[in-house]
């Protein structure tokens, strides 16, 4: 982990209240891992005073990449941020995924809303591993959004051969409902898929449901906590979360990357 001042390569909106921004740093390419995080400085002055907590959504040659929505006043900020313009940032922050539990003959990865942020990265870490030579590997991408306009990234995981399924709670594109729903009709019909492993990011409710669905077909799955992380490193203890068998963890330093089953939902 490092406090660097870097700057900003592009940011550019990709839907109504939804930004990506390339961020220039070396480091950071060579440093971070899919699942983990920075936190950026917003504003040159104390207004906002926190940083925002930003996942890695790609890893670039020469630097990574940010998917972020536009919620708050820090967020509006960094939507203005322009080419050339100056970044200080902390990272890598946090935990990333273990990509070896996908090693099996399936790889899901669902994501709901902006949580398919981490997911591109961790979706081309995968692409990139070697693969099982007598069965080969699938990777099912599963995106869940309110609405047509909020769905995000689904060519960037075609282009990596994934099969991905869209799920909207207004029904105008693909499954009409929930990702959750969505990942139960997805599993129910095809007992031929064999050791597969889950990947989710998105509200803590969708997490809970898959959580539930990968317990009750034991297969192993792997969530991305959202919480407010102000400070990052653990110290100011703001995104507490309850395990099992009782006591707490900070999602910004023990997460935020956690096995499904160790959270007391």
């Amino acid at each position: 982990m490092r406090q660097i001042n870097t700057m900003v390569l592009e940011n550019r909106q990709v839907a109504r209240g939804f930004y990506k921004m390339r961020i220039g740093s070396t480091y950071l390419a060579d440093a971070m891992s899919p699942g983990q995080f920075i936190e950026i400085r917003c504003s040159d002055d104390l207004n906002p005073l926190l940083r925002r907590p930003l996942g890695l959504h790609r890893i670039l040659k020469n630097g990574i990449e940010v998917l972020y929505e536009v919620v708050g006043k820090g967020t509006a900020l960094l939507s203005k941020k322009r080419k050339g313009e100056s970044l200080d940032i902390i990272g890598p922050l946090g935990n990333g995924f273990d990509i070896k539990a996908g090693m099996g003959q399936a790889t899901i990865i669902i994501a709901g809303g902006i949580g398919v942020a981490p997911l591109v990265s961790l979706a081309e870490e995968i692409a990139r591993s070697p693969r099982p030579a007598l069965h080969g590997r699938e990777l099912y991408v599963l995106i869940g959004a309110c609405k047509r306009s909020h769905i995000l990234c689904e060519k960037d995981f075609k282009k990596l051969g994934a099969k991905v399924l869209i799920a909207t709670e207004d029904g105008s594109k693909g499954y009409k409902g929930l990702a959750t729903d969505l990942l139960k009709d997805f599993l129910n019909p095809k007992p031929y898929i064999l050791y597969p492993a889950i990947y989710a990011c998105g509200p803590n409710e969708m997490l809970k449901t898959v959580a539930w669905i990968a317990k009750d077909r034991r297969i192993p799955c792997q969530i991305s906590l959202e919480e407010r992380m102000a400070c990052g490193v653990g110290a100011c203890l703001g995104c507490a979360v309850k395990v099992k068998g009782g006591g707490y963890k900070m999602v910004c330093k023990d997460g935020p990357i956690f096995n499904a089953e160790e959270i007391a939902w």
